[in-house]
């Protein structure tokens, strides 16, 4: 099954942001297109706002004029829906209830042709649900574009439990054809990135709700030690919180109130006094005119020990190692069976963090998860009231003397990288287990969906089968409501590895 012929004409239903990005992404790939909007008049405006950024890509020398002249003549508002009557794929970007869209889809179903393939843009509704009003329902499915449309490469192609094959592939080669970067996913609550990714922003709402750190902070880290493009307070305030939550509350809802994705009270109260982020002038954050970003908390300078003992070869941070040789301190190295550790002057320990606290052991402090330790700008640590001050300001200057940026946290066990990572990698590999995508497609989603430095799979090849296992193990054990109990999928991922190895444990 191949993509559209770029002769048929493709509609678009709904003239908003959203629909007028889906318009043009087929307008420029050399479709005939309906907008169509039953608001009257909407649709003509939404043409003119599409001819003016067609208008500025050619500005941006990103089309020629002629290439231009010739969109804007296969643009067509249209006046009623039987004007589509010649589509051969209507994509409906109506608003987010289900009874508008399958009243609209039902409406859509006597006016096109049997072979018209019919799409939804829903980034929350069920595709299932959407379509089920329909006759012929194998002929529907999801198109989930990201906003704006046509700057952003990802497209959920989302098969209901009644879509035919044919048409999940002719709508997924279509997309393609169009120039983006299709992926197939099944009709699961959230589909694969607003599933995947609500652990980015409910680790750190928890760590910020247990007094571990302020917004600004946890930012900065998953920022500068975690790679990720933006942190969650920041992102969140920028895509709306109320947005933002209602998709985490509609995924909890729908996968019946599941603990491992229960919104944030924090979140919730935020709403509540309407402050929703930049478009309200203030959120995590205050916009306001004249209003000071507040600073990530970063520790005063401290001196850094003579020497460490590396216990074994810190597993994922192992390139630590080299960075403190280069940094002038000298590295002792101990032959240790099950040693992953940092032994200070001070006798204290320095250990990556493992969903632990500082505060069960003697004297130690965790440092959090990097993407890359040499290009990290800023490490976290994290140390109970327990900790030695020595201990502590030896760890600080340490990382200082390898040029980064420390941040102090509360005894928060797995940090914040670490657990958001272990978070993530879980629900990626529970999501293949149940057949919601590949690992491929899953890697994808979230790179170009979210921005993510990394795939979730990508992750798990890097830092070992087991990391996210054991991580995750340790944290539920300090919290057993269910939130961090590792899924069977890692287990069994996990435990695969150890069979291998000849371990029992």
């Amino acid at each position: 099954m191949t993509a559209l012929d770029l002769s048929s004409p493709v509609a678009v239903v709904g003239s908003g942001t959203m629909g007028q990005g889906i318009a043009q992404v087929a307008l420029v790939a050399g479709h005939p297109v309906r907008l169509y909007d039953a608001v009257p008049g909407r649709a003509r405006e939404a043409a003119a706002a599409i001819g003016a950024r067609l208008d500025r890509l050619v500005e941006k020398e990103r089309l020629t004029g002629a290439e231009r002249d010739a969109a804007w003549a296969r643009l067509r508002p249209a006046g009623s829906l039987a004007e589509l009557a010649d589509s051969a794929l209507v994509v409906e970007a109506v608003p987010e209830r289900l009874d508008v869209k399958r009243d609209l889809l039902r409406e859509l179903e006597d006016v096109v042709a049997e072979d018209c393939l019919l799409a939804t843009n829903t980034s929350s509704l069920p595709v299932t649900a959407v379509g089920g009003a329909l006759r012929v329902p194998g002929r529907f499915v999801g198109l989930h574009f990201f906003n704006p449309a046509p700057l952003l490469p990802l497209v959920e192609v989302v098969s209901g439990s009644a879509t035919d094959v044919t048409s999940a592939t002719r709508a997924y080669e279509t997309a393609r054809a169009w120039g983006k970067t299709p992926v197939a996913c099944a009709d699961t609550p959230g589909f694969i990135v607003n599933r995947v990714a609500r652990p980015f922003y409910a680790e750190a709402f928890a760590v910020y709700e247990a007094h571990g750190a302020d917004p600004a902070t946890i930012d900065a880290v998953l920022r500068e030690c975690g790679g990720f493009r933006m942190g969650a307070f920041e992102l969140t305030d920028l895509i709306g919180q109320d947005v933002n939550e209602s998709v985490t509350h509609s995924v909890w809802q729908s996968l019946f109130q599941d603990v491992r994705f229960t919104p944030s009270l924090a979140q919730r109260r935020l709403v509540e006094s309407g402050r929703l982020g930049r478009k309200s002038g203030q959120g995590w954050y205050d916009y306001r005119d004249g209003a000071e970003r507040p600073e990530p908390h970063t520790a005063e300078t401290a001196r850094p020990p003579a020497y460490v003992v590396a216990e074994g070869d810190l597993g994922p941070a192992s390139g630590l190692l080299a960075l403190i040789r280069e940094a002038g301190v000298q590295v002792r190295e101990e032959d240790e069976d099950h040693g992953t550790r940092l032994v200070l002057p001070s006798g204290g320990q320095l250990a990556l963090a493992d969903g632990q606290t500082s505060v069960e052991f003697r004297d130690v402090v965790y440092f959090d998860l990097a993407l890359d330790y040499r290009r990290a700008g800023r490490i976290a640590l994290s140390a109970s009231q327990d900790t030695s001050p020595q201990t502590l300001a030896e760890a600080t200057g340490l990382f200082q003397a390898l040029g980064k940026k420390v941040s102090v946290i509360g005894d928060v066990p797995g940090m914040i990288v670490a657990r958001t990572v272990a978070r993530i990698v879980d629900l990626a590999h529970d999501a293949v287990a149940k057949g919601v995508a590949t690992e491929e497609d899953i890697d994808t989603a979230m790179r170009l969906g979210v921005n993510y430095p990394l795939g979730p799979f990508e992750w798990s090849r890097r830092l070992g089968r087991s990391w996210a296992y054991a991580l995750l193990d340790d944290l539920h054990l300090r919290d057993p409501s269910g939130r961090y109990a590792p899924s069977l999928a890692l287990y069994r991922h996990a435990y695969a590895t150890d069979k291998r190895e000849g371990s029992t444990s």
